[in-house]
């Protein structure tokens, strides 16, 4: 029977960094796809059977099935999935960018099929390489297309060089036939998606890019190559130019229908920050957001008549049901012992095999697969055991293990076991935005000191290691515990050799440098916590982590700047 009870959707629906949503609907089932740029298992994947309660089923693509990601630059990596269904088949297409500068953004886009969600996926096709956002429509008549945004490197040119579209042919796993530009605009466009409505292909686009100017347009055209013509209203949602409200950044998005005919938005937006200097920050990055919207007049609008991005929107009249299992799938192969990745679909997002906490799919790792090779399960029962792998800033083999912070106020404990016999050894906490940026307290080896404690901070490059922060472990026991915390702009890290004793170690430090808002580059993900070893002598030496704790404290999701 229907839920009698009014059910609201509360954004963001997919708090912290989960930015650019793909949304399917197959029969009951809705699934959103997002971003994971530099971060595996690649292509954050959720599940839910009423818009409102949303479970994370890990990573789409993992293990034999994860692209190449090792050496791809921050705010590299997979972006921008586009998940979709037809013919009994779940289509995902991905970016993997291997190059972020100027003039040139190397950019190679894919396609994998699957019969579940969850994989397994099959042998990529390489489609394109002309630029990002891809995402492929399914047309009526059996054709499929593929649009994207085109980049010109040219200096006399601008870089987003409008949006093209190309047929491909899934028989022959190609794309064919001409490549045609279908839009083009003097304000930024990217993200575009393809929809059949009523006679119409309707485009909808990003616009403005994926900042503060950041909204969603729509176009339409009686033929799928064109000519588009644009809506006479410029947005259909925008944040742009009202810093009062408490969702900024609003854009990027896919449509979805209800079985009953409601059509809901996903979109990306951000909750700032006051910084220190009194600037807004998006500490939890770009977060997945929904919005109700209906048809008129042959457009696109907000069901409300505006068009700003709301926090409480009507949820659908669904069943009140459990979210179920997903149909088994086989599963792909992994190492005896693997650490934290995709788990089976039918858990939470926190509820893992054994209890354990480290196989919670909300761990992440930095461009290489969570395999027993660095990260075991095995190799101390009840422990998580990382192997000493490159430094913090490199792009390669990093041991690192991380979650993104989903509340402005949240810290992540654990219990670590660390016995350091050189400098180059070092194993902690840390909170983390990119190779460029982040704080750490890491336990290592002084050749006068012994087993010493001290703070590390990465700032937008700067490296330092403020002597005042060190602290002797001789009197400590082997088991010492650690701590990250963060209360809105303000982080702190602690130590404690036992329950009770906790030290805050080095000063109260700037949470919101861990944002794309900060720093003298472009960034697109967005703060995790966690934990890490380095060995910078290639010895491998493990550090062992237990009993991690992940807490939000009250009114965590809801402390944002409310102006900026």
């Amino acid at each position: 029977m229907p839920d009698p009870a009014p059910r609201t959707i509360v954004n963001p629906v997919l708090p912290g960094f989960h930015p650019d949503p793909s949304i399917v609907r197959v029969g009951g089932d809705y699934y959103l796809a997002t971003s994971t740029f530099e971060w595996t298992p690649a292509v954050r994947l959720h599940h839910s059977t009423d818009l409102v309660r949303w479970r994370s089923l890990g990573g789409a693509l993992d293990g034999a099935d994860l692209p190449e990601l090792r050496g791809v630059p921050d705010s590299g990596g997979v972006w921008a999935p586009s998940l979709s269904h037809h013919g009994g088949l779940y289509w995902l297409v991905h970016s993997v960018v291997r190059h972020v500068g100027s003039p040139y953004k190397d950019v190679d886009n894919y396609l994998v099929t699957a019969s579940s969600p969850t994989g397994p996926w099959s042998d990529p096709v390489h489609l394109n390489s002309s630029g990002f956002d891809a995402s492929l429509f399914h047309d009526e008549d059996g054709r499929h297309w593929l649009v994207n945004v085109e980049w010109d490197h040219r200096p006399d040119h601008p870089s987003f060089g409008g949006i093209v579209l190309q047929e491909y042919d899934a028989e022959r796993r190609r794309m064919t036939g001409p490549i045609t530009t279908i839009a083009r605009k003097d304000r930024l466009i990217e993200g575009p998606n393809l929809y059949r409505r009523d006679g119409w292909y309707y485009l909808m686009l990003a616009e403005g890019g994926t900042g503060w100017e950041h909204g969603i347009s729509m176009a339409r055209s009686r033929e799928i190559t064109g000519p588009y013509a644009f809506d006479p209203v410029p947005d259909v949602l925008t944040s742009r130019g009202r810093p009062d409200l408490p969702l900024q950044k609003a854009g990027h998005g896919e449509l979805v229908a209800t079985p009953e005919g409601e059509w809901y938005l996903a979109h990306l937006a951000s909750r700032p920050v006051a910084s220190p200097e009194g600037e807004p920050r998006c500490v939890l990055g770009r977060e997945t957001c929904l919005q109700r919207v209906v048809w008129r007049d042959g457009w696109l609008r907000l069901a409300d008549g505006s068009t700003e991005a709301a926090l409480t929107v009507p949820a659908p009249a669904t069943p009140d049901v459990q979210l179920p299992a997903i149909p088994a799938a086989p599963a792909p192969s992994a190492p005896a012992g693997q650490a934290p990745a995709a788990q089976a679909p039918d858990r939470a997002a926190d509820e893992t095999p054994d209890g354990d906490p480290w196989r919670s799919p909300e761990w992440s790792a930095l461009r290489r697969p969570i395999d027993a090779s660095w990260a075991s399960l095995t190799e101390r029962p009840g422990w998580l055991r990382l192997f000493g792998g490159q430094s913090p800033h490199s792009l390669f083999d990093q041991s690192l293990l991380a979650r993104r912070v989903t509340a402005t106020r949240q810290s992540l404990t654990v219990r670590m076991e660390f016995r350091p016999t050189r400098f180059s050894q070092a194993a902690g906490v840390i909170a983390w935005y990119d190779t460029s940026t982040y704080y750490c307290l890491r336990v290592t080896h002084d050749e006068r000191r012994g087993r010493v404690l001290g703070l590390v901070v990465r700032d937008d490059g700067a490296y330092a290691e403020p002597p005042e922060t060190v602290v002797e472990l001789a009197d400590w026991p082997d088991e010492i515990l650690l701590r990250a915390r963060l209360d809105g702009a303000s982080l702190w890290l602690e130590a404690a050799p036992a329950e009770g004793r906790w030290r805050t170690i080095g000063p109260e430090l700037d949470a919101t440098r861990l944002s794309d808002d900060y720093g003298s580059r472009l960034r697109f993900t967005g703060a995790f916590l966690g934990v890490c070893a380095q060995d910078l002598g290639g010895t491998r030496t493990p550090a062992d982590f237990r009993a991690p704790e992940v807490e939000i404290a009250p009114g965590g999701r809801d402390r944002v700047a409310p102006n900026h």
